[in-house]
C-alpha cells in the first residue's frame, strides 16, 4: 500500500484503484508528484524529474506544487501554513528529518531550519476505500511561535482546460443546496466562522473539468473532518494550476505553542474516482461507514420525536400517551424534546438547569422511561448541554462560564449564551450531569442540540483565549466519547438548529445527524440531494411532520411525505394524537414497508438516477451483493397525462432477475439496466412510489 524509493525521496500510496505520489526536492520540500489511476512506483519515477523550465521571476512553474504550502521565500501561492517566529522571523524552511511508515499510515518528518519547530505530515490510506486522509503535527521544542493558519493538507489536481467546482450552500431551514460552477480564477474560499460547521456551507468540495456527469467522468473531491470554524481554499492560477487546500480555523484566530506544546490538525481527507459524481458519493459513503462512524453496522431505529406534539408543553401523562401511540404505529425509539427540566416552559430560561421538572414529572423520568422500554421501544431526550439561558440558576452562579470578552455585551441568540467548553471546569459539569442523566433514567439516546453559534469568542484571564476555538470543539468531542465509554448502549443524534454540524467530524462521535429543522417533503428532497453527496442515508433523520409545514405553508399528501422521509433514517414527528384512523392505518403500513427495506437504504449503495429538474425524481439502494434493491421516484407536479419513460436503474447484476413482491411482476436485470422498470406513478400533484426488487 506504501512504496518509497529512498534514491529520490519518493513516497507511493497505493489504494485499490489509485495512487497517489510526494517526492522532497533538493530543498527538502514536499512537492506533489502524483494523484490518480492507479500507477506503480517504476511508472512515477519519470514524473517531474525532468529540467525545470525557465523562471522569470514572476511566473514560477512549480507554483502550487507544494504538499503543504508554506509562507516564505519566493512561494506566493496563498499558504496553507504560517508560522511567527521570535526575531519577527515569518518564512518557513523545511528540513527533512526522516519518515515512518507503518501500513496504511505514512509520516514525513522536518523541522525549521533554525527555530525548533518540527512538522510531521500524516498520510494514511482508508483500506477498501480509495480515500487518503492527511494531516499535520507541529511540535514546539523552543521559545513560544504563533501558528497562524495551519491547515491540514493541499490537494494539487492535474492540469486540465476548465475546472468545475462542487459544493453546497444554504440558511437555517435551506440546508445543503448543492452548487456546480465553473470555477473562477484567484481563490475561491468556503468557511465557517460560527465556531460550528454551519448551515451556510459544509467542508467539502468535488472539482471535475465541466464534462462529468453522474455516471461518467473523473472527479476529485476533498472532505474535513472538523465541527468548529474552518475555511477550504480551492485557488486557480492563470498557468492552469488548481489546488484545495484546507483546515480548522479563521482570518484572525491563531494558536499559540508554548515550549514542549504541539497541535494537530483534523483529518482532511480526498478522494479521486473515475465513474463521475454518483461514484464519488458511493466512495464517500463506503469511507464513513467504514472508517467514520462508531456503530456502521448498526441499523438506525425508527423513531418518534414529541416536538410538534407538544412543544415545550411536556408532562408524564402527555408524553406517555403519545408512547403508547407511536408503539402501535411500530416505532421502535421514543424521543422526548425540549421541556422537561428546570424552568423550561419557553425558549427564555432553564436551559443549563439540567434537573427533571418535578412539577411535569412529579416521580421523575423513570416512570416515563419504564413505561416506553415496557411498551417494546427505547427512550431518548433532547438535551443542549453547550448552551444557557441567562435566566437560569446555572448561569446566576457562574456567569464566568460563557463565552465573553471584557467590555463587551453578551450577545443573546435565542435567548441562550455558549458555555466555554475548552474550561475544564465546564467540561466536567456536563459530564456529571449528562452521566448521572443517562444513569439514573436509563437514556438510550440523546438528541444533542446547540441552537446557536459563537460570538464573543473570548476567555478573560487566560493566556491564549484563541485556543478555545479549537478546543472547546475538541471538548464536545471528547465528552461524547467519555459518554459512549461508561454507557456502550447509547446513541447519539447531532444537531444544531437543524444542519449546522454536519461534517465528517461529527460522524466520528455520533450515530445520526439532523440535516434541517425544515421537513417539509419537497424541500427536503433537495437537502437530502446535497446531503447525499458525501453522507451516507444511514446518517440522515428524515421525519414524517403535521401539514401545513411551519415555514412553507405548503400542504403535501402523508404518502409522499412518508415516501421522502423513508429514504434515509425514518421517524415521525407530527402530532399523531390528532391523526385520523385513515392515516395511522397508513402509517403503520409505512413504517412496516421501511422495517423490511431499512437495510437496503441505511446500508446499501446509492444510485442517483434521475435529477429534480426532469420532472420525476428518482434514487435507488442497492445491496453489495445485488440481492435487493428499493428504488424511490417522486413527482412533486402532475402533466397532462402521458406514459411515463422507464426508468432506467442502476448497480444491478445484468444475469439475475428480480421480483417486485408488491406488483407480482418480474424483470430482466439486463432489462432493467438498458431499457428501465415502468414506474407506475399515481396521477395528480405530488405523486411517488417506492419499488422493492428482490432477486430471483
Amino acid at each position: 500500500m506504501i512504496e518509497c524509493d529512498e534514491g529520490t525521496r519518493t513516497w507511493v500510496l497505493r489504494t485499490a484503484a489509485t495512487s497517489y505520489a510526494v517526492r522532497l526536492t533538493d530543498e527538502d520540500v514536499p512537492r506533489h508528484v502524483y494523484w490518480g489511476p492507479a500507477l506503480t512506483l517504476a511508472q512515477i519515477a519519470g514524473l517531474g524529474t525532468g529540467s525545470r523550465p525557465w523562471w522569470d521571476g514572476f511566473n514560477d512553474p512549480d507554483e502550487g506544487l507544494d504538499e503543504l504550502a508554506a509562507d516564505g521565500g519566493t512561494r506566493y501561492w496563498p499558504p496553507a501554513l504560517q508560522i511567527r517566529f521570535t526575531e519577527h522571523t515569518r518564512s518557513v524552511e523545511w528540513q527533512y528529518t526522516g519518515y515512518a511508515m507503518d501500513a496504511p499510515h505514512l509520516r514525513l518528518e522536518f523541522r525549521d531550519r533554525h527555530y525548533p519547530l518540527r512538522i510531521t505530515l500524516h498520510y494514511r490510506i482508508a483500506r477498501g476505500t480509495d480515500v487518503v486522509e492527511r494531516w499535520l503535527e507541529l511540535g514546539n521544542d523552543g521559545d513560544a511561535v504563533e501558528v497562524v493558519r495551519a491547515d491540514s493538507a493541499s490537494w494539487v489536481l492535474p492540469q486540465w482546460p476548465a475546472y468545475r467546482l462542487s459544493h453546497v450552500t444554504g440558511r437555517w431551514a435551506g440546508e445543503c443546496g448543492l452548487r456546480r460552477d465553473p470555477l473562477a480564477h484567484g481563490e475561491t474560499v468556503a468557511a465557517s466562522r460560527r465556531g460550528i460547521t454551519s448551515h451556510h456551507a459544509n467542508p467539502w468540495v468535488m472539482l471535475d473539468d465541466g464534462t462529468a456527469t453522474e455516471r461518467h467522468g473523473e472527479v476529485y473531491g476533498a472532505a474535513l473532518a472538523w465541527s468548529g470554524s474552518w475555511r477550504i481554499t480551492t485557488t486557480r492560477a492563470a498557468t492552469g494550476r488548481v489546488t484545495v487546500s484546507g483546515g480548522f480555523g479563521q482570518d484572525g484566530v491563531s494558536h499559540r505553542l508554548g515550549p514542549g506544546d504541539r497541535l494537530t490538525t483534523p483529518v482532511f481527507a480526498g478522494l479521486y474516482t473515475r465513474g463521475g459524481f454518483g461514484a464519488a458519493s458511493r466512495e464517500w459513503h463506503r469511507y464513513v461507514l467504514g472508517h467514520v462512524l462508531p456503530h456502521p453496522g448498526e441499523t438506525r431505529p425508527v423513531l418518534y420525536n414529541s416536538w410538534e406534539a407538544t412543544g415545550f408543553d411536556v408532562d408524564a401523562a402527555g408524553q406517555s400517551a403519545l408512547a403508547e401511540l407511536a408503539a402501535a404505529l411500530g416505532a421502535e425509539l421514543f424521543v422526548m424534546d425540549d421541556g422537561w427540566f428546570g424552568e423550561r416552559t419557553g425558549d427564555h430560561a432553564g436551559l443549563g438547569d439540567w434537573h427533571v421538572n418535578r412539577k411535569r414529572f412529579p416521580d421523575g423520568l423513570g416512570p416515563l422511561a419504564d413505561h416506553v422500554h415496557r411498551l417494546g421501544m427505547k427512550f431518548g431526550l433532547w438535551v443542549e448541554p453547550e448552551m444557557v439561558n441567562p435566566d437560569s440558576d446555572l448561569y446566576r452562579a457562574h456567569p464566568d462560564w460563557v463565552l465573553h470578552q471584557p467590555h463587551r455585551r453578551r450577545s443573546e441568540l435565542r435567548n441562550q449564551l455558549v458555555l466555554n467548553f475548552a474550561r475544564p471546569d465546564v467540561a466536567a459539569w456536563a459530564h456529571e450531569w449528562l452521566d448521572a442523566l443517562v444513569t439514573e433514567h436509563r437514556i438510550d439516546f440523546l438528541k444533542w442540540d446547540m441552537n446557536r453559534p459563537f460570538s464573543e469568542a473570548g476567555w478573560p484571564g487566560e493566556a491564549d483565549p484563541d485556543r478555545l476555538w479549537v478546543e472547546h470543539t475538541r471538548a464536545v468531542y471528547a465528552l461524547m466519547d467519555r459518554l459512549r465509554a461508561g454507557h456502550p448502549a447509547l446513541r447519539i443524534e447531532a444537531c444544531s438548529g437543524g444542519g449546522g454540524r454536519i461534517d465528517l467530524g461529527m460522524l466520528a462521535h455520533a450515530d445520526q445527524v439532523w440535516p434541517s429543522d425544515n421537513t417539509d417533503a419537497l424541500d427536503r428532497l433537495d437537502i437530502h440531494h446535497g446531503f447525499g453527496q458525501v453522507y451516507p442515508a444511514r446518517t440522515m433523520s428524515a421525519w414524517v411532520t403535521d401539514v401545513p409545514g411551519f415555514g412553507t405553508r405548503r400542504s403535501i399528501p402523508l404518502r409522499f411525505r412518508f415516501h421522502v422521509a423513508m429514504s434515509g433514517v425514518l421517524g415521525i414527528g407530527g402530532d399523531i394524537g390528532k391523526w385520523p384512523a385513515a392515516d395511522l392505518a397508513f402509517a403503520r403500513e409505512q413504517i412496516a414497508l421501511y422495517r423490511d427495506i431499512r437495510e437496503v437504504v441505511q446500508h446499501g449503495r446509492l444510485y442517483r438516477l434521475r435529477p429534480a429538474d426532469d420532472g420525476v425524481t428518482a434514487l435507488q439502494y442497492v445491496t453489495a451483493d445485488t440481492a435487493r434493491a428499493v428504488v424511490f421516484a417522486y413527482r412533486p407536479r402532475g402533466r397532462f397525462p402521458a406514459p411515463e419513460a422507464p426508468l432506467r436503474l442502476d448497480g444491478l447484476d445484468p444475469v439475475a432477475h428480480y421480483r417486485d413482491p408488491d406488483a407480482g411482476d418480474e424483470h430482466s436485470g439486463a432489462v432493467l439496466l438498458s431499457h428501465g422498470l415502468p414506474l407506475r406513478l399515481p396521477e395528480g400533484d405530488y405523486a411517488s412510489t417506492v419499488v422493492r426488487l428482490d432477486r430471483i
